[in-house]
């Protein structure tokens, strides 16, 4: 059942996303902003804690998750370091993921040599 969570509601994520950017003018750019902020938003809220533990990957892997990582190791540090922690939070909290996607992307250009549009 974890898995059939995950995948509708990072499912409806998408659509919605996707809604959001057929219907409106708003750029790409603009729409994850908004996502990140929304996830980061709703986890100060404590309302994104409860949707990632029904939802599982399905609610932590998406633009979302990522502002809501962001807000809990801001929070974390802050809480150790104080004012400093605002900081250092999102870079310690988001690291390993951040890292993760630079090489996977870049292995990815080196294996499948990507053209430039003309």
């Amino acid at each position: 059942m974890d898995y059939f969570n995950a995948f509708w509601v990072g499912g409806l994520i998408c659509a919605l996303v996707q809604i959001l950017m057929e219907k409106t003018k708003m750029l790409p750019g603009r729409i994850m902003v908004l996502l990140v902020c929304s996830g980061a938003i709703l986890g100060a809220l404590s309302i994104y804690q409860p949707f990632v533990e029904y939802a599982g990957a399905g609610a932590s892997v998406p633009l979302l998750g990522f502002g809501n990582l962001l807000f809990k190791g801001v929070k974390e540090a802050v809480d150790e370091n104080g004012f400093l922690g605002i900081f250092m939070g999102g870079f310690e909290a988001s690291a390993v993921g951040i890292s993760a996607a630079l090489i996977f992307g870049y292995l990815a250009s080196v294996i499948f040599e990507p053209k430039m549009k003309k």
